[in-house]
């Protein structure tokens, strides 16, 4: 593929995603407040806790924040949080979650594969289900290197959503009910234009960040099975995994 070509089918790419979460982001954010408020805010705290400096007021970016589900579990445990997202309707729903909650952190729209910030910024980068809608994830894993301070912690959960299986049967409050048809098919085109694009996963990740630079590269394939125990309305039908590795 030509190199204009693949400029084309990131832009269209990113457009794509653009446009689905933009679709979606009002009720996102209903669950992800109701996520916050719920038993999943412990475990995913305790998830990241697993590879934080056991310390106060660390200087997290959280790439493709969506309505700032991170952002306002790390910062209301003490950390100064920056939320980037692609899509602005999710930024704005953000922001006013941020007002609502009482729990401070900047937001922007950005892109993941290009976050418009200095070198060596951040003592640790947290992303959930966004490196898998990246066209370029090497360019991405490279430019998040050089985000990072020496010793800087990336920690990453995510799925090989291009590959999943089909959709299981989930409970009628299970978030995925409210999906439009329209955007359903607009969720199954995306995976068809970036499984050529991409290798299978984690393997990959490990390889990339490998070349990016990174060191001390740790993989859990069972987060899952902890995050997601019982099938409720935030339940994951995916396997997730989570790599961590610092700079």
């Amino acid at each position: 593929m030509s190199e204009v070509n693949d400029i084309n089918l990131n832009k269209k790419i990113k457009e794509e995603v653009t446009d689905y979460w933009s679709s979606r982001a009002e009720i996102f954010n209903e669950l992800k407040i109701q996520e916050l408020n719920s038993d999943m805010r412990g475990r995913w705290l305790k998830e990241l806790q697993t590879y934080l400096p056991a310390k106060k007021g660390l200087k997290i970016l959280d790439i493709g924040t969506g309505t700032g589900f991170f952002c306002f579990l790390l910062g209301a445990e003490g950390h100064d949080l920056t939320g980037i997202d692609l899509t602005e309707k999710m930024i704005l729903e953000a922001r006013k979650s941020s007002s609502i909650l009482g729990i401070s952190a900047e937001f922007y729209v950005m892109d993941a594969e290009m976050p418009d910030f200095p070198d060596n910024s951040f003592d640790a980068i947290v992303t959930r289900n966004v490196a898998w809608t990246l066209p370029d994830l090497k360019k991405a894993y490279e430019k998040w290197h050089n985000l990072l301070k020496e010793d800087g912690v990336l920690i990453n959960f995510d799925g090989d959503y291009s590959r999943e299986n089909e959709q299981q049967k989930l409970p009628e409050n299970h978030a995925h009910s409210k999906i439009t048809q329209e955007q359903w098919s607009a969720y199954e085109h995306l995976k068809t234009e970036l499984r050529p694009i991409s290798n299978p996963r984690p393997a990959w990740d490990v390889e990339l960040l490998k070349s990016a630079g990174f060191k001390e590269i740790r993989l859990d394939e069972q987060v899952g099975n902890r995050i997601y125990s019982e099938i409720n309305q935030f339940y994951n039908p995916t396997p997730i995994f989570t790599i961590a590795a610092r700079k």
